[in-house]
């Protein structure tokens, strides 16, 4: 029997290692050390780097896993499988911003059984086990009890290569500016979700997404008391490529913007 517990605080002393060795490689790092896989879809040396380390250690901490990881792919395992975003927020990283992030979720047979989201520049490492609360460097953490939308304060991410969605969402952000506290664009989104998860935003909304960008701090979130849903309601966020995470008390509100401008449009 694995003690989720251990292991999450196993993995939570590995992140802050290898964000160690991030903070070390910004302060000399230069627009020569970057590639682009795709559309404004960053990488560097540093992003491989990380997730080597990163997937070394874990293969330690459970031998014969398998990885779903950015940079790698699937790596078939046995049952229990790593889904990593080594470097999230490459962007910032590459513009000497400090707000980027060390993302790792484990699922059992396809069950998500803990998560860590490492935010480096502030040494905050959020992270949760099965069964367990939702915690931030040692302390536990719940989702905000703002019970209006009015009041709330909103989380998005901007699409940089699929703009396909372009009319709804930028009515959903027409109506948020005008009826919400405001909008705040990180460019992390499993920091958005931890920041959802300690009562720092309300609500995160973003499509386009992958399994490393979401798995772990949807689990956080699970865990500190807010719910998630796609974008119609339906319950496939870490592979649905879409995400709403919210406080629970706003989100049927939130779900009612989205309808007014998404409906039952397809993906």
């Amino acid at each position: 029997m694995i003690d989720y517990k251990y292991v999450t605080l196993e993995v939570s002393d590995v992140c802050r290692e290898v964000g160690r060795f991030m903070k070390e490689a910004q302060a000399g790092f230069g627009e020569a050390y970057v590639e682009e896989k795709g559309l404004h879809d960053l990488v560097s040396f540093v992003d491989r780097e990380a997730e080597t380390r990163l997937m070394e250690r874990l293969s330690e901490l459970l031998p014969g896993s398998g990885f779903l990881a950015e940079e790698s792919g699937n790596r078939h395992g046995d049952s229990f499988r790593w889904i990593i975003d080594p470097l999230d927020g490459t962007t910032n990283f590459v513009h000497g911003l400090p707000l980027y992030s060390i993302s790792i979720a484990l699922q059992n047979e396809n069950e998500t059984v803990l998560g860590v989201v490492y935010e480096v520049g502030r040494d905050e490492c959020f992270y949760a086990w099965k069964d367990g609360p939702a915690m931030l460097n040692s302390q536990i953490i719940a989702v905000s009890r703002t019970q209006v939308l009015q009041k709330s304060l909103v989380a998005t991410g901007f699409p940089y290569s699929d703009f396909s969605r372009m009319t709804p969402y930028m009515g959903v952000f027409d109506e948020l500016m005008r009826t919400t506290r405001g909008i705040r664009r990180l460019g992390s989104a499993a920091v958005d979700l931890a920041y959802v998860a300690c009562g720092r935003f309300e609500v995160f909304y973003e499509y386009g997404l992958n399994p490393w960008d979401v798995a772990a701090g949807a689990f956080i979130v699970e865990r500190a008391g807010g719910q998630l849903s796609d974008f119609n309601g339906g319950q496939e966020v870490i592979f649905g490529r879409e995400i709403i995470a919210s406080n629970t008390l706003v989100h049927q509100q939130f779900m009612a913007v989205m309808a007014r401008y998404f409906g039952s449009e397809s993906k």
